[in-house]
C-alpha cells in the first residue's frame, strides 16, 4: 500500500488524492521541487508581460489563463533569483495540455470555433458532422491557453498530460 503526502489545505478541500495543484509558471519542474526552491520573491509575477503570473496561496506564483496565453517568452525565469525556473534543452515548458469538456457548444450542436481560431500552433481540428465538433492534436498542443481563455462556455481545461493532475476544476485552482 502506497501513501500519498498532501497539504492540508488538501485535506480541508477535500482533495485526498492530491490531484488539485494550482499552476505554476512554465519551467517550474516538479510542484515539490519548486515549493521548496521559490523564495516568492513575485519578481517573475512583475516580468510576465502577459500579466498570466499572479499571487496565489502562501505567495506562490501560479498562473491564471483567464488573464491570457503564455508566449513562453521566457522572462519569468531570466528574473528568476535563485533558479527555480530553469529552461532545459529540448524540455518543454511544463506538460499542460487543453481538453474539450462536453459542455462545449460546438459539442452541444451550437457552432462556434472561437479555440481553433485562437490556436496560433493549430492544434485543435474540427470533425465533420452536422455542426463541426473540436478535436485537440494533444501532440500538437503546447498547453499555451489561448484557446482556454478565448472559449465562452468555459469548456476547455488544462490537464498535465503527464499525470492524472487536473488543473482545471473550477476553470482556475486560484486557492
Amino acid at each position: 500500500m502506497t501513501t500519498s503526502s498532501i497539504s492540508r489545505l488538501q485535506f480541508l478541500r477535500g482533495d485526498f488524492n492530491g490531484k488539485q495543484q494550482p499552476l505554476r509558471p512554465p519551467w517550474a519542474g516538479s510542484e515539490a521541487e519548486f515549493i521548496a526552491n521559490c523564495e516568492r520573491c513575485g519578481e517573475c509575477i512583475k516580468a510576465c508581460p502577459e500579466n498570466i503570473l499572479e499571487k496565489g496561496r502562501g505567495s506562490f506564483p501560479q498562473v491564471n489563463f483567464q488573464h491570457g496565453e503564455c508566449t513562453f517568452c521566457g522572462f519569468c525565469v531570466e528574473q528568476c533569483p535563485n533558479n527555480t525556473l530553469q529552461r532545459r534543452d529540448n524540455q518543454p515548458p511544463w506538460q499542460l495540455k487543453a481538453h474539450i469538456e462536453a459542455h462545449c457548444l460546438a459539442k452541444r450542436g451550437i457552432i462556434c470555433v472561437t479555440c481553433r481560431e485562437s490556436c496560433e500552433v493549430e492544434a485543435i481540428h474540427f470533425q465533420l458532422a452536422r455542426v463541426a465538433v473540436p478535436e485537440i492534436n494533444l501532440e500538437e498542443c503546447n498547453g499555451c491557453g489561448a484557446c482556454y481563455q478565448a472559449c465562452p462556455a468555459t469548456a476547455i481545461i488544462m490537464k498535465n498530460d503527464k499525470s492524472t493532475t487536473d488543473l482545471g476544476n473550477n476553470r482556475i485552482l486560484g486557492f
